[in-house]
């Protein structure tokens, strides 16, 4: 029934799904055809899917799961009738159809999978930043906002961008406008805790230590204390960053509307929940809060 393993168009296992169908539609958007020999709507369907896919230039990929040999996968997707066509984008299935379609059909379900202008413009910003080219990353992001202003990729790429060079009100702006993808979504999140802890960082070696012995000098004074914790944090001393942060709390677990609650969630959102310090720090926190 296949073309046959091409650039296009191969055959998917359950051992190779996540590789070949989650992780390389970050990239580019994968077809999944869910097929067997024995089904004649998937004879009908799949030379269509397949074509498409040759003369896409790569616009997509079609990847083909056999079910008969792929059981754990087909189950994962709800193959309870096949051919069924699941269409994934950004780590994540984005629609999908159950059965023969005529070619127009299919031809329309493929164009609304396909990247938008605002998908490319994105793309070329992110590849741009990356190499270096922060002025012209900007305008090929901002391009993409014009056409798609929601465009979850393009507003983190801008924020990136421009919180780079420190424009981080602008920057955490953007970033609380990204929704719909949820991979992007947490990038987002890491991203504004990552701002929002830099923004705090001292001027130089002198400047936090005249934070600290001000925080020493009147352990009553929760303003200075928090203020000393998120610049240790900012200087990446993140064990006691919490610990002065964690102290402020059990001194005062709501003053100044959570900030130094706020502030550690943010230390917990740059170095990830896997972190020893994170894990640790969180059942400390919870035991405050919760007492």
């Amino acid at each position: 029934m296949a073309l046959g393993q091409t650039a296009a168009v191969f055959d998917v296992s359950d051992a190779t799904f996540e590789r070949e169908v989650l992780e390389r539609s970050k990239e580019v958007p994968v077809v999944v055809d869910f097929w067997a020999p024995w089904c004649g709507p998937c004879r009908t369907l799949g030379p269509i899917l397949e074509r498409a896919a040759q003369q896409s230039a790569g616009a997509f990929v079609l990847a083909k799961i056999n079910v008969d040999e792929n059981p754990q996968i087909a189950a994962a997707a709800g193959a309870r009738s096949i051919p069924l066509v699941i269409a994934f984008r950004d780590g994540q299935a984005r629609s999908s159809f159950v059965g023969a379609q005529p070619e127009s059909e299919v031809k329309r379900f493929l164009a609304a999978i396909l990247p938008t202008q605002a998908d490319q413009l994105a793309k070329q910003g992110g590849e741009l930043l990356i190499a270096g080219h922060e002025n012209a990353a900007e305008e090929r992001f901002r391009a993409a906002l014009a056409a798609d202003a929601r465009h979850p990729a393009a507003l983190v790429g801008l924020a990136r961008t421009l919180g780079g060079r420190g424009a981080t009100e602008e920057a955490l702006a953007l970033l609380e406008r990204v929704v719909g993808v949820p991979a992007l979504e947490q990038e987002a999140e890491r991203l504004a805790a990552e701002l929002r802890t830099r923004s705090a960082a001292p001027a130089d070696h002198s400047e936090l230590a005249a934070l600290e012995a001000k925080a020493r000098a009147n352990p009553l004074d929760l303003a200075t204390r928090i203020e000393y914790g998120r610049a240790l944090a900012a200087a990446r001393r993140y064990e006691p960053a919490l610990a002065e942060l964690l102290a402020c709390i059990e001194a005062d677990p709501h003053f100044g509307e959570d900030a130094a609650r706020k502030a550690m969630l943010d230390v917990f959102g740059v170095l990830g929940g896997e972190h020893e310090l994170v894990q640790q720090y969180r059942g400390a926190l919870a035991g405050l809060l919760f007492r």
